[in-house]
């Protein structure tokens, strides 16, 4: 299974990325020195959005695809998700 997320960052800007190990690559945002060099200069990080994907051809193109978006449109999408994500968020846990 592969993952996009969003992430929010302490700045309050926003980060898309593309894993298939939602766990540790949470983890490396937060508190590695392997995370993003994006977010490892704007800890801590919020997960705050998560699709999942059955290939990783998939994933990456949405990733590019919602990279491509302004700011306004992924918070948009943040807010439609908003009602999954809280309602799977037990399922979203054993990822963290």
């Amino acid at each position: 299974m592969h993952f996009v997320y969003i992430l929010e960052c302490a700045d309050k800007s926003l980060y898309v990325g593309c894993t298939n190990n939602l766990e540790k690559r949470l983890k490396q945002h937060n508190d590695s020195k392997r995370g993003a060099h994006y977010t490892k200069i704007r800890r801590p990080v919020i997960l705050k959005y998560l699709e999942t994907f059955s290939t990783l051809k998939e994933a990456r193109q949405r990733e590019s695809e919602i990279k491509r978006w302004r700011r306004e449109k992924k918070l948009n999408l943040i807010k439609s998700g908003q009602h999954f994500f809280n309602s799977t968020k037990s399922k979203v846990h054993q990822y963290l």
